[in-house]
């Protein structure tokens, strides 16, 4: 009781304590406070005054029943966060961030490389014993990512720090790369990393999942300015170079904000051409054979315009889904038996 009471003596732990009390969602009565604490009302005014002159919202109400809460205000304000709280969040955010979920960017993968820096050992444990007792559910469309090599990275471009580390080309070569990290970059099913390769003494983008053992060397830079536009920017522009755009145009009989939320957002969107139809119009650097998958994906009728080439691959894939649906677990064509039947 008493290490407690010579810690609420000592303004700054008070402070953060009383802090954490109105980062709850309810009102506090200054007495009550003033009880938890261990101090007088007045302590609590003057704590109160503190707290607003660090930025945080406090709104006090008067009356009875009136008391003290935590407002939202215009900027967000450090946050305490307990044992339960802190592990919920490093969790949520490795496995948003190990899956290059749609629109968890690089916002995310920075707030994980700043929680797991203040993260004590024993929460570490527990959030390393949640991550690997958790398989999660995604849509198989793109790599998976250990979280750790993004936070290496992203901690890296923070600190504007070389890094070294394991790179695998599209061949299967491998390669030691020390590169100058400019920014991570999510395309919603991939993470790229943009940097300067100091070895080929040029900008280069690499896929995250060809990256192993990433190592942050300590070595600091001065950040180069990149040769066109934002990271993004750079990104779409490297990844055109490299892959073949196709020219894409498909009908669809269906209404556009059906069809607009069955495709991904980076094939653009269609317009309507009726109140039950819609037309796509679209450059891409996918394969034709995995863009007939995603067409079909839809779940609606549609036709293809263009390419020629595209409406083959559709033929093709959905004969052989056809012969997956007839065929049985012997071999035998199920067709076939039920029309001797």
């Amino acid at each position: 009781m008493k290490r407690i009471m010579d810690r609420m003596t000592d303004t700054p732990a008070r402070l953060l304590s009383l802090l954490s009390l109105l980062q709850t969602p309810r009102e506090w009565p200054g007495s009550e406070l003033a009880d938890r604490l261990g101090v007088s009302p007045r302590t609590i005014r003057r704590d109160i005054d503190r707290l607003r002159d660090l930025g945080y919202p406090v709104e006090a109400t008067k009356g009875a029943i009136g008391g003290y809460r935590l407002v939202a205000g215009s900027a967000m304000p450090p946050l305490l966060l307990d044992d339960e709280e802190a592990v919920a969040i490093a969790v949520g955010l490795r496995a948003g961030a190990g899956h290059a979920i749609e629109g968890v960017d690089e916002a995310s993968v920075r707030a994980l490389a700043k929680l797991e820096q203040v993260l004590p050992s024993r929460l570490r444990h527990r959030v390393f014993t949640l991550q690997t007792a958790t398989i999660p559910l995604t849509r198989g469309d793109g790599a998976t990512i250990d979280p750790r090599t993004l936070t290496v990275m992203a901690g890296a471009v923070a600190g504007g720090e070389r890094l070294r580390f394991g790179y695998r080309s599209v061949d299967g070569t491998e390669t030691k790369r020390q590169v100058e990290p400019y920014r991570l970059v999510s395309t919603g099913w991939r993470w790229y990393l943009v940097a300067y390769d100091l070895g080929r003494e040029d900008w280069r983008t690499f896929r995250v999942d060809r990256i192993s053992e990433p190592f942050a060397t300590g070595s600091r830079f001065s950040p180069r300015e990149l040769p066109t536009g934002d990271a993004a920017q750079f990104l779409r522009r490297s990844m055109s170079r490299r892959s073949p755009r196709t020219e894409v145009e498909v009908n669809f009989a269906a209404p556009v904000e059906f069809v607009r939320a069955r495709l991904p957002g980076y094939l653009g969107a269609p317009e309507p051409t009726g109140p039950d139809s819609c037309l796509l119009r679209t450059t891409t650097t996918d394969s034709l054979e995995w863009l007939a998958l995603r067409l079909a994906l839809v779940d609606c009728e549609f036709t293809v315009r263009q390419p020629v080439e595209l409406t083959d691959c559709l033929r093709e894939l959905g004969a052989r889904l056809l012969r997956a649906a007839t065929a049985t677990a012997d071999g035998s064509d199920r067709a076939s038996d039920e029309g001797e039947r």
